[in-house]
């Protein structure tokens, strides 16, 4: 992978991994569309990039995540990570096979943008304005929700706020929350995959060119994802979901049609 392409992903997945239009969606779209070839090496990279937007959320809620004195926090995030984690393990092969289907991440990406059209209208009495009121039994089944994003174009940020709302949080907090709960769940994924990638063929992380790829990709999306994140939140507070689900019906649309002429393969 050339630095030029492994920056344009890395910017991809710094501005998609926590607005709710499918961070992975994205990535197999624009490596498609670039004709970056699906080697093993790539599928790494799109799943190791993600490393550079779990540190961005961790420096940008440093407070939460190093003040150890509130036990309750860990707990909570431990509880809601524990779903993704055992059906993630579960199933792991197919969850492969779908991360090569830009077919299925059109289907998700209109399914979810309908969706995100009327979620202000579905939840519209919050009661919970604060992370730490919310309870561990709360948490767990948003991490139910979470596990919906096992299906690329869904997005683990919309399907845990959504999951969030539902559960009664505000806007602010369940994007808030599935911010923080990112960190667990994309550095267990990230982690199984290195050290998938590394046992049966440690060399992919031996060559230089890759391990440059990886360190520029992380740093580019580290600086993107703290610039999404400050802006999503901002947004959401104002203006709500009613964007997000018409970008995701257009891009979902375009994508069907590439599909169609056979711009972009099933």
């Amino acid at each position: 992978m050339s630095t030029l392409y492994a920056i344009i992903l890395a910017i991809v997945e710094g501005l998609t991994e926590f607005l709710p239009v499918s961070s992975t969606g994205h990535l197999i779209i624009a490596s498609s569309f670039l004709g970056i070839e699906k080697d093993e090496f790539t599928k790494l990279f799109e799943i190791a990039v993600q490393l550079g937007a779990i540190l961005a959320v961790v420096v940008l809620y440093w407070k939460k995540f190093f003040d150890f004195k509130r036990w309750q926090f860990y707990l909570k995030l431990m509880v809601a990570v524990l779903p993704a984690l055992v059906l993630g393990a579960l199933f792991s092969k197919k969850i492969d096979n779908l991360l090569e289907s830009p077919l299925t991440v059109a289907i998700m990406l209109l399914l979810g943008g309908i969706v995100l059209l009327f979620i202000d209208t579905f939840f519209k009495t919050p009661a919970i304005d604060q992370e730490e009121k919310i309870p561990n039994s709360k948490a767990f089944i948003i991490g139910i929700w979470q596990c919906l994003a096992m299906i690329p174009g869904t997005s683990r940020s919309a399907a845990t706020i959504i999951g969030g709302m539902q559960q009664k949080l505000t806007r602010r907090v369940a994007a808030e929350f599935s911010f923080l709960l990112a960190v667990p769940t994309m550095m267990a994924a990230t982690g199984y995959k290195l050290f998938k990638s590394y046992k049966e063929n440690p060399a992919i992380l031996h060559d230089q060119a890759n391990l440059k790829a990886l360190l520029i990709g992380n740093v580019v999306a580290f600086v993107v994802a703290i610039l999404a994140i400050k802006f999503f939140i901002g947004f959401l507070q104002k203006h709500g979901f009613k964007l997000f689900g018409y970008y995701r019906i257009i891009a979902g649309t375009v994508l069907l049609v590439l599909i169609w002429m056979k711009y972009i393969g099933q």
